[in-house]
């Protein structure tokens, strides 16, 4: 009887360590809290040979004062910036807290930090002007304005667009006076053949007729094909400006909207062109476009 009170004081003791242990795997354990994480842009990793992992130190001003250890967990790519272009993004993202951590003022306490500025992502873009109104004239004293407007950028971009302009519609009319010159002479070479049609009664209204059709053929294929070389040339030139200023910003882009444009240009200008060459040529009686 003793002996199996003794066995009995054993498996109960032995499952009190059981339970013990299994409620220790569930409980926190006291280690040392774990170490701040950081994202690099992948500029920074390349010229530093920095990797995912790796520990780095960070302080606020170069002599390193107050510097803080932190581990690498990513690497992403910079947003693209136009206005930024040449020069090496050499940033990292960090949690706000610890970035509070390492640029506060030693005498400014804790939750007692201010801000310049604060950007917001609406769900609709399009409501970025009605939303900046709203908040102007319900917090007096704040700003608000689509990031488009900020520091001159959107002013920039609208000089630049309109310089394109002014340099696409130069291109145009020079283009258009060339086309209608080289019209001419082809035109010129055609004059016997026009001549005879003329003598066989056909009209000078039925020959342009077959000129429009025939220059709107010719300058439709001459659009597609320079359309199909530009969607050629888009690639090369995006990978090339890209590897040359280490950036992901697109350069060209041959949008449906571009290749339209290029076609209500180009096709009406190109029959124009040959029904005005034509034009001037039929004016002249058959007899005189036929002679030799």
């Amino acid at each position: 009887m003793e002996a199996h009170r003794r066995h009995g004081a054993v498996n109960r003791c032995v499952f009190a360590v059981a339970v013990l242990l299994a409620l220790t795997a569930f409980l926190p354990s006291a280690q040392t809290p774990e170490m701040p994480t950081i994202l690099v842009t992948r500029q920074l990793a390349a010229l530093e040979g920095l990797a995912v992992g790796d520990e780095v130190r960070l302080a606020a001003d170069a002599g390193g004062t107050g510097a803080q250890t932190f581990r690498i967990a990513g690497i992403y790519e910079p947003t693209p910036d136009p206005m930024r272009l040449g020069s090496v993004p050499r940033a990292v993202r960090m949690h706000l807290p610890d970035l509070l951590a390492l640029t506060r003022d030693p005498a400014v306490p804790a939750g007692a930090e201010h801000v310049d500025s604060i950007n917001i992502t609406l769900v609709d873009p399009a409501d970025a002007e009605r939303f900046s109104r709203e908040v102007t004239t319900r917090a007096p004293g704040v700003l608000a304005r689509p990031t488009t407007q900020a520091a001159g950028l959107g002013t920039t971009f609208v000089v630049l667009e309109r310089f394109h302009t002014a340099i696409a519609a130069v291109t145009i009319i020079a283009a258009t006076v060339f086309l209608l010159a080289l019209t001419i002479m082809l035109v010129d070479e055609r004059r016997e053949t026009a001549g005879v049609l003329r003598l066989i009664g056909l009209p000078a209204r039925r020959i342009l007729l077959q000129v429009l059709v025939e220059g709107v053929l010719v300058a439709s294929v001459g659009a597609l094909f320079g359309l199909a070389l530009a969607w050629g040339a888009e690639g090369l030139i995006n990978r090339f400006f890209q590897w040359r200023y280490d950036t992901a910003l697109v350069f060209v882009r041959i949008t449906p909207r571009v290749a339209a444009t290029c076609l209500a240009i180009a096709v009406p200008l190109g029959a124009t062109a040959t029904v005005g060459a034509s034009w001037a040529l039929l004016r002249r009686g058959g007899l005189r476009l036929a002679r030799r």
